[in-house]
């Protein structure tokens, strides 16, 4: 143990402790905004600087680690002076039009401003004006930017697609597109993972609430949304509902006041994906064709775009099965239009979903008799949701508990879990054991694939299950960077699985990029245990007993991988990697 003494308080803490953790540990808030533990700590900002005694020149609190004796002062006079004077500059170079910022009232820039009772700038402003394409659904405004080098470490550390860079020098360093190429052409993969750790609103979603109030608006068009399975875990966060009160049905119910017409849960369709991919998995599995390499799943947008510009080779290994998000689409502008006996054109599908990624991947297109479109219109994040709520003046205390629009009502926990890393393997092994033996497992048989931690094993969850004398190797991985290193283990001949799971965003949709932000604090294992939660008490728990999905299936789509599945739920991914999409 160490003791040192920070503001008149005599402590102790573990040796290698930081100065900024010993005091936060003792009630005792040191300011920041670059800091992010394990993957930000050079003390760009200088906000966190304190008084040592002894010491003329103030020190960064959060990468000097706390040494037997200190006498720490965290707001002496000279210290608030500094301070002070560091967030004015900063502000000088920061476009502070904080109404109009989607992070208003969320901002760690404007809660140190409000603390240090800022209320002008001495400074000469300076904002930095980058081009930039509106229409791309990440968003990154250059006048916000505080050069904290987040986004940048994110994107390196832990998604490892190296997307940001610095560039200039002295007082013109600034954050841009690395490789001198624009957004567009680079190899992001749209996991949001830059905008969540972005401290002010530098980075953000493309915003599309504005294309479902216009449809709403509209009274020749019928508005259809579905409500992702991560998305109940988070949207309550923001509306300060506790976790047990913020259930899916209120969120159909604010959808519903808004003016949509039909509202689902995503985990129908959840549910048909793992009938579409749990019958492509035993087929592939059982003919032999996964010997050299493993299935991936593909319903993770960011996943599908990091493996056709990464490991373009790899991609025909991927399962064909479109998204549960594509699927949802599909149906409701085929099977849905029928039952209305309305023209596709008629109706206008919303997703809302934790995910950026998805903004890109509902330009997927469709075609089906005389209909030429997409499966999917418009998406918005949770986060976009949040905001539509409150600007339909919505109290969130109001809203009821109510179900889904037949005939796609039921869900099943299979569907809930997909919203978790893991969650899409072991509901897809549910129905696969039950496809091959004709019974269902314990529900809970395939929990070993179940993550704990983002960190636990690199991000990989390995397990290995018999079913008689067939032995299934899986793997599940969430975060680019591990998914990257598990991929080369398996290019190397390290290790070799039958059935891979990959989430983009660490601890899956759960942690999506377009889930409400906490600064500094990861929350994706706790909302992902909401998700297993309500798994354990769902009325039904695999995909394959959903009895609307077995309607969906004997009045349309005939059978899981059959003629029309393939035309409506599946995609051609080489056939898309041939196009550049």
């Amino acid at each position: 143990m160490v003791n040192l003494t920070i503001d008149g308080k005599q402590i102790s803490v573990q040796e290698n402790t930081t100065i900024m953790e010993a005091a936060a540990q003792n009630g005792i808030p040191i300011p920041k905004l670059c800091y992010l533990k394990g993957i930000n700590e050079i003390a760009a900002c200088r906000v966190c600087v304190v008084e040592l005694e002894g010491k003329e020149k103030l020190i960064t609190s959060c990468n000097n680690v706390a040494e037997e004796g200190m006498v720490i002062y965290t707001n002496s006079p000279k210290v608030r002076r500094h301070r002070r004077n560091t967030v004015e500059l900063i502000l000088s170079q920061h476009d502070c039009l904080c109404v109009t910022c989607p992070r208003s009232g969320n901002c760690s820039l404007q809660k140190v401003a409000n603390d240090l009772d800022i209320l002008e700038i001495p400074f000469r402003q300076e904002l930095e004006h980058q081009p930039w394409n509106k229409n791309f659904p990440l968003i990154r405004d250059s006048a916000k930017c505080i050069k904290c080098m987040r986004c940048i470490q994110v994107c390196d550390k832990v998604q490892g697609l190296h997307i940001w860079d610095l560039e200039g020098t002295g007082s013109r360093t600034t954050v841009n597109v690395s490789g001198h190429v624009t957004i567009e052409e680079s190899a992001c993969s749209l996991c949001g993972q830059c905008i969540t750790h972005c401290p002010v609103g530098a980075l953000h979603e493309r915003s599309d609430t504005g294309k479902v109030w216009k449809a709403i608006a509209d009274p020749e068009t019928i508005v259809v949304a579905q409500v992702a399975p991560a998305v109940r875990a988070a949207w309550g966060e923001q509306l300060g509902l506790a976790p047990e009160d913020a259930t899916v049905g209120k969120i159909l119910d604010s959808l519903k006041r808004m003016g949509v017409d039909y509202v689902f849960d995503t985990c129908f369709s959840a549910d048909l994906t793992i009938m579409e991919e749990g019958t492509e998995f035993v087929k592939r599995f059982t003919s032999g064709e996964l010997k050299e390499r493993p299935m991936f799943t593909s319903c993770c947008p960011g996943w599908v775009r990091f493996i056709k510009s990464q490991f373009p080779h790899l991609v025909k290994y991927l399962s064909s099965a479109k998204s549960p998000q594509q699927m949802f689409g599909a149906v409701m502008k085929t099977y849905f239009a029928q039952k209305l006996g309305v023209s596709p054109e008629k109706i206008f599908t919303v997703s809302v979903m934790p995910c950026v990624a998805k903004k890109a991947e509902r330009e997927m297109e469709l075609f089906y008799e005389e209909y030429a479109g997409h499966d999917i219109d418009v998406v918005v994040t949770t986060r976009e949701l949040v905001r539509m709520i409150r600007s339909a003046h919505i109290s969130p205390e109001t809203l009821k508990d109510i179900e889904s629009d037949r005939p796609m009502q039921e869900g099943t926990g299979a569907g809930v879990i997909f919203g978790a890393t893991g969650g899409v393997m072991e509901a897809a092994l549910r129905s696969a054991y039950f496809l091959i033996k004709g019974e269902n497992p314990p529900a809970d048989a395939f929990k070993a694939v179940r993550a704990q931690g983002f960190n636990e094993n690199n991000g990989v969850q390995e397990a290995e299950f018999k079913v008689d004398d067939i032995t299934v190797r899986t793997a599940v991985v969430s975060g680019l960077g591990n998914t990257r290193a598990l991929l080369e283990k398996i290019e190397r001949g390290e290790v070799q699985y039958d059935f891979v799971e990959v989430m983009a965003c660490p601890g899956g949709c759960v942690g999506g990029g377009g889930q409400p932000i906490h600064d500094g604090e990861e929350l994706a294992f706790e909302r992902g245990k909401n998700l297993y939660y309500l798994d354990e008490h769902a009325k039904l728990r695999y995909s394959h007993e959903n009895p609307d999905i077995d309607l969906l299936y004997k009045e349309f789509f005939g059978e899981p991988n059959g003629h029309k599945a393939h035309m409506l739920l599946h995609s051609d991914h080489l056939d898309d990697l041939a196009n550049g999409r």
